[in-house]
């Protein structure tokens, strides 16, 4: 079965955990074999931007002393195989320039998303 997951909301449970869930359960799949890519839209485009850091975080006394690295769970992703894709409406929506994203993602224009979903076997909406 191929899967399609569709992340739409950035930094979902990051204060709490040091992965986005959603990355997170995708390294696991295709640690099990699976078969999928991801398309990012929405506000997690912003996990296509290669130089980000997210240190710092801090609620009173309690600091996040795990930060994510979304960075390198993409680049993690991608070279285990694993296509990820970003709506260009939605990259250039904030300002993102192919130049500061992470090497390996493909630009999809979103007209050209029924076309993606028709590959795949199912499509997980997160």
């Amino acid at each position: 079965m191929k899967v399609l997951q569709i992340v739409e909301t950035a930094y979902r449970a990051t204060a709490e955990e040091q992965d986005d869930t959603v990355l997170w359960f995708s390294q696991v799949l295709r640690g099990a074999g699976a078969e999928l890519a991801i398309l990012l839209q929405g506000s997690a485009v912003s996990y296509a931007v290669a130089a980000q850091e997210a240190g710092g975080l801090a609620f009173g006394a309690w600091r996040q002393t795990q930060p994510p690295n979304v960075a390198a769970a993409i680049a993690a992703l991608l070279g285990g195989g694993v296509p990820i894709y970003a709506i260009e409406e939605d990259l250039a929506e904030r300002g993102i320039r192919e130049e500061a994203c992470v090497t390996g993602i493909k630009r999809l224009p979103r007209a050209q998303c029924g076309e993606l979903f028709d590959r795949f076997d199912r499509v997980w909406h997160w």
